[in-house]
């Protein structure tokens, strides 16, 4: 599967962006789907996951209510649309795939996109 993410870009504080992580690929409807997050001197972070059928997994609490996955299996495409943007959301963000039933750790998580920079300013 590759992963190819787009959407990012410089948005002022309390504004929206829609992320899409487009997939190639017959089997893309198999995998489970992923949004994390790196902002610079921090760790990778889960921001939430998506399986096959649509159902999602916990947000991370620091953008539970403010962002939404989604994702459309005739597109082979994953988004995340994000509302209510802070400055602390800036990072870069990366989708990514598994063939795992249900993950939150990015080490089992196979396949990247190469990332998409969202610069928040305040």
């Amino acid at each position: 599967v590759q992963l190819q993410a787009s959407g990012g870009g410089l948005v002022q504080s309390g504004g929206s962006l829609r992320l899409s992580c487009a997939a190639s690929g017959r089997t893309f409807i198999t995998y489970m789907f992923a949004w994390f997050r790196q902002a610079p001197g921090r760790e990778r972070e889960f921001v939430a996951g998506i399986g096959f059928s649509g159902i999602t997994t916990p947000y991370a609490d620091s953008v539970k209510g403010r962002f939404t996955i989604s994702r459309d299996n005739d597109k082979n495409t994953v988004y995340l649309q994000m509302n209510s943007l802070k400055s602390e959301d800036t990072a870069i963000y990366y989708c990514a795939a598994t063939s795992n039933f249900y993950a939150t750790n990015y080490q089992r998580y196979q396949y990247w996109g190469q990332g998409t920079l969202v610069t928040v300013s305040s």
